[in-house]
């Protein structure tokens, strides 16, 4: 079984293009804590086709949180005559994270549809 699931930042502007045979293509890096050393972080490629690039390149920005699940792929390629390898993550579906204004204050005083109550009064119950 081949399965990763990642859940961080987006590091920059998910970049979208389109195949010879005019399929979506989007790449993106995600940047990922360590579970026991928060100093330090991973920066992993993604790559997701079609209907997936297309959300991901519409919905997703930079900074913005993101959880992706998808499969392991480790691509070798030649250059110089010298065998090279990028290791990504084959993206099959992703999920929204965090608020949705992603860590900043909301600006209504609405949540959910219900109003904020002054809590400094005293309740009826």
């Amino acid at each position: 079984m081949n399965k990763i699931i990642l859940k961080g930042r987006l590091t920059a502007e998910p970049e979208i293009r389109k195949t010879q045979n005019d399929i979506s293509v989007c790449s993106f890096t995600v940047a990922t804590n360590r579970r026991f050393d928060k100093e330090k972080s991973d920066f992993i490629l993604c790559e997701a086709w079609r209907q997936t690039a297309e959300f991901v390149s519409k919905y997703f920005t930079k900074g913005k949180e993101i959880l992706v699940i998808g499969e392991l792929h480790i691509d070798r390629y030649d250059k110089d005559g010298e065998a090279r390898y990028i290791t990504k993550i084959n993206v099959d579906e992703v999920e929204f994270c965090g608020s949705k204004n992603d860590g900043a204050e909301a600006k209504s005083t609405q949540t959910g549809g219900f109003t904020e109550i002054d809590d400094s009064d005293d309740l009826p119950f």
